[in-house]
């Protein structure tokens, strides 16, 4: 039986060393798992680098290589035969074309059908040369961006030609029947599918259509950190709000008090939510869409990226009978995700779980979830008085807000109830002063209380512009590191040029040792529980952020940025 391409390309990469055996059935697990193609998981996964995956791929097939992301796109190649809708269905990307010769860059040389229908669409002579499945994904992606920025362009061109400007920002003037009806417009539609389209894609969590007075400005907040995506006139700025609106079953009519609400999209066959929140400001509604993909989602403590100090205590920590473990951070720092995570880890059959949230972001399967209503009084401390008749083992609570909520959670937790929540407190030990300055007695908080982690999200170096580079003595010695060497994204098209992709947690996990049983006991500062919890063995967020700086995870910068000292 003659071998596969895929069979000869894992051969010659072990054969070279640039793969163990133990990776490549790491890397056939993910495939058959979550799909995709192998050459690419492995770059992902960084098991191998792109520059010798594509020397591999030229050495099996004896077709020259090429690295796509230096090519720039030419728009004159692209015609009525090699539209986008073929591009994407048959997987290349056409370089060049002189006289009757079509030279295009594929990634799997043995798809012969690709290259049949390519000569007869074109009525040409293909030519062939390899690049890796990765490059060309991007290529592809980047030419439809174009596209669409083009199709955009044309679209509000067209939508200023309506004349959409006369809707103005005064109340009393709105025509809320033309404000409907533009909503339903083609235009408009076309708009905000694109640019939901687009977050999602760009794996942004909240997307921002916000009115500047003569523009409006639409912003989306990747791996943290807000960007300009557009402007548009301000005449659309009502029509696009108006959308929105409907999308979320919102009243169109209402422009004076906030409205919140959410929806679904389909995009790319994966279910996308929307979370709305619409506010009035002095020149207009301000839209706020926080992004939630359930296939972006990693559920799984092992793949957050908490050091083995701090994974090893939690999942310690989680299996105990009762108690109660808070979780801390600002908004926006993976708090959700990490308690989601715990539940996976924890979940069985033999466990009844209940959360109260609000809102409930993702469904988790197998584990009962109720939604903070406080329209109709179902707050956190009623849902929480309820729940505790269904006899549950494992309570979450989405936010501690009031003492209310945390006193009923602290009696759960010293009834036999294992109770996870967040607390919006920017270190562990403020947690402790937090509560206590909530009215609970110090001796309830140290009796119930099993452990507190405070975590940050900071941005991953891009692995594709990865580079070294060393620190001055000077900085070295202000910043107290035992090295000096450390890396930094160049800013590659992978990356939009910001040298950062993903992100990654770092946490700092206060165990209540007797020490600080004692502490919270006399009520102390928390800055004296914080020097005792990192003389019990605790690393701060800084000390975390560092240590993965020197991993060559993320930056110093983003370290520093984050974190305080």
């Amino acid at each position: 039986m003659p071998i596969s391409f895929k069979q000869k390309l894992n051969e010659l990469l072990i054969e070279k060393n640039l793969l163990t055996l133990r990776q490549l059935e790491e890397t056939i697990k993910t495939q058959k798992e979550e799909g995709g193609k192998l050459s690419k998981i492995l770059v992902d996964k960084g098991y191998v680098k792109e520059k010798e995956l594509l020397a591999a791929l030229s050495d099996i097939s004896n077709i020259p290589p090429l690295n796509l992301s230096k090519i720039k796109i030419n728009p004159a190649l692209f015609s009525k035969e090699l539209s986008p809708q073929m591009i994407q269905q048959y997987h290349f990307f056409p370089i060049s074309k002189i006289g009757k010769t079509l030279t295009v860059a594929i990634d799997d040389p043995l798809n012969v059908f690709v290259l049949d229908d390519l000569k007869i669409a074109t009525n040409c002579e293909i030519k062939t040369v390899i690049t890796t499945s990765a490059q060309l994904s991007q290529a592809i992606e980047k030419y439809c961006q174009q596209l669409s920025e083009e199709s955009l362009g044309k679209v509000a061109q067209d939508i200023e030609e309506l004349k959409l400007e006369l809707i103005q920002g005064k109340e009393e003037k709105v025509d809320t029947q033309e404000l409907e009806k533009l909503a339903y417009e083609t235009p408009i539609i076309k708009i905000i599918n694109l640019l939901l389209s687009e977050a999602a894609k760009d794996k942004a969590n909240d997307l921002l259509i916000e009115p500047l007075g003569e523009k409006t400005r639409v912003r989306c907040r990747i791996d943290g950190v807000l960007k300009e995506k557009r402007k548009f006139p301000k005449g659309m700025h009502n029509a696009l709000v108006s959308r929105i609106k409907v999308l979320a079953n919102l009243n169109i009519a209402e422009m004076r008090i906030p409205q919140d609400g959410r929806f679904k999209a389909k995009i790319e066959s994966r279910e996308v939510d929307f979370r709305v929140s619409i506010i009035p400001s002095n020149i207009g509604e301000k839209v706020a869409l926080r992004i939630l993909d359930k296939s972006a989602l990693t559920l799984d403590l092992d793949k957050l990226g908490f050091n083995e100090q701090n994974l090893s205590r939690l999942k310690e920590i989680v299996q105990k009978p009762h108690g109660m473990l808070l979780v801390c951070g600002p908004t926006g720092t993976g708090k959700t995700t990490t308690l989601y995570s715990i539940l996976k880890h924890i979940d069985s059959p033999e466990k009844n779980i209940v959360t109260v949230e609000d809102p409930v972001e993702y469904q988790l399967s197998g584990i009962n979830q109720v939604t903070y209503r406080q329209d109709i009084g179902l707050t956190f401390s009623a849902a929480l008085r309820s729940i505790l008749r269904q006899d549950p083992d494992i309570i979450m609570i989405g936010e501690i807000r009031d003492y209310e909520t945390l006193d009923i959670s602290i009696k759960s937790a010293l009834t036999g109830h294992l109770v996870l929540a967040t607390l919006h407190t920017t270190t562990a030990s403020e947690a402790i002063t937090r509560m206590i300055d909530m009215g609970v007695e110090p001796f309830l908080i140290s009796s119930s209380l099993i452990g507190i982690g405070a975590q940050r999200l900071v941005r991953r170096i891009c692995e594709y512009c990865k580079q070294e580079y060393t620190l001055s003595s000077e900085e070295q010695k202000e910043l107290g590191l035992d090295k000096n060497v450390f890396f930094r994204g160049k800013g590659c098209d992978n990356c939009e040029n910001s040298g950062y992709r993903g992100r990654v947690a770092i946490m700092e996990f206060l165990s209540l040792t007797p020490e600080i049983k004692e502490l919270i006991g006399k009520k102390a500062l928390d800055k004296e529980v914080q020097k005792e919890a990192v003389k019990s063995g605790m690393l701060t967020l800084r000390q975390d952020g560092l240590a993965k700086a020197e991993k060559g995870i993320t930056t110093l910068e983003e370290v520093l940025r984050i974190t305080v000292e």
